[in-house]
């Protein structure tokens, strides 16, 4: 496994506060119970046909094919924490459930999640379309292989019924510090509801947002075309970059000072603390992320997704191939953020 994703390299148009764009579409094979009706042996059968088509489509998309009881804990938390699996597929029963991941870790496909097939594509910055023409393209081949649940009037069949239709969810993360700092995030997210989306946190559902650090996606994947949903999310991405800029504009020049001294402790903390815990890093790095934006700190060759990694309890205990307790984990956080943060200042 790669330390870090190629989504990671915030390469993308925007990547300065849109962290990621993902498509995921859901799919169930015909005939078959969903995965939480489903028994052991129609699991099995299932896992064979899925592993077979994907091995179908290796060669334009090198996908390995694992289960997930193969992997270890830590290695399964560290999928999550790459956005590569949803932490339900760290839930039992792990042993029928499996994850297709090719070697740019743009691409993965859970197997046994709530639906048969969970196919996502990830990429930096805000390429909803372009995500969506990956995304399309291994559906495509992937359903010349196997029968997918499909009904004219309803769409694909989904074990949510929130979900049928496209059964697409697209998805952008984004960094909106700026917003939260001048209390417009409320207002912002009140209007995205109204207009059909949702805002979820790190994680996605059920997850806390910390680091400022948000994730929009359509409501609903009923009613509209694949290709109208991707265009209005968009938009309303756009949108919302256009008023973080406006944000940050304004907090430089109206309180400068303040936005300073704000940035400059968080580094400083960073730069020197012994002890961190995971909030208290990801409140600290969004801080510094703001600061290096607005040219108020020195870069840093890590990106900013990189760095949150580094923070997370699964990737900080598979860097020493064991188990760490809450008090090495905080201990070892704050010694990878402050080395690291060190050593680029020095080589800038």
């Amino acid at each position: 496994m790669e330390p870090f994703s190629a989504w990671m390299e915030a390469q993308g148009p925007d990547a300065d506060i849109v962290l990621s764009s993902r498509i995921r579409l859901a799919r169930n094979l015909k005939d078959t119970r969903f995965p939480n009706h489903m028994a052991a042996e129609d699991a099995e059968v299932m896992l064979g046909k899925v592993g077979t088509a994907i091995q179908g489509v290796s060669g334009q998309w090198p996908l390995g094919f694992q289960r997930m009881g193969e992997l270890s804990p830590i290695n399964r938390q560290v999928l999550v924490e790459k956005h590569l699996i949803s932490p339900a597929m760290m839930e039992e029963p792990i042993g029928f459930r499996a994850i297709a991941i090719d070697d740019l870790e743009s691409i993965s496909i859970m197997v046994n999640e709530e639906d048969h097939l969970r196919i996502q594509a990830l990429l930096s910055g805000l390429q909803l379309p372009e995500a969506w023409s990956v995304a399309d393209q291994l559906d495509d081949q992937l359903e010349s292989a196997l029968d997918f649940a499909f009904d004219a009037r309803l769409g694909y069949l989904t074990a949510c019924p929130t979900n049928i239709g496209t059964a697409m969810r697209a998805s952008v993360m984004v960094h909106l510090p700026a917003l939260v700092l001048t209390r417009q995030a409320p207002q912002v997210f009140t209007t995205l509801a109204q207009i059909g989306m949702v805002v979820r946190g790190l994680y996605g559902e059920g997850s806390d947002a910390v680091g400022n650090i948000f994730q929009i996606s359509n409501q609903v994947s009923l009613g509209l075309g694949e290709d109208e949903f991707i265009h209005n999310l968009t938009t309303v991405t756009q949108q919302i970059v256009g008023r973080e800029r406006h944000a940050r504009e304004y907090l430089r020049h109206n309180a400068e000072l303040m936005l300073a001294d704000r940035v400059e402790r968080a580094w400083g903390l960073m730069s020197h603390a012994r002890i961190m815990t995971s909030e208290e890093a990801l409140r600290l790095l969004s801080e510094v992320k703001l600061g290096q934006d607005l040219n108020l700190l020195p870069a840093t060759k890590s990106t900013f997704a990189q760095l949150t990694l580094f923070t997370r309890p699964g990737f900080l205990q598979s860097q020493t191939g064991r188990e760490l307790n809450t008090g090495e984990r905080d201990q070892m956080r704050a010694t990878l953020l402050r080395k690291r943060l060190q050593e680029e200042a020095q080589s800038a």
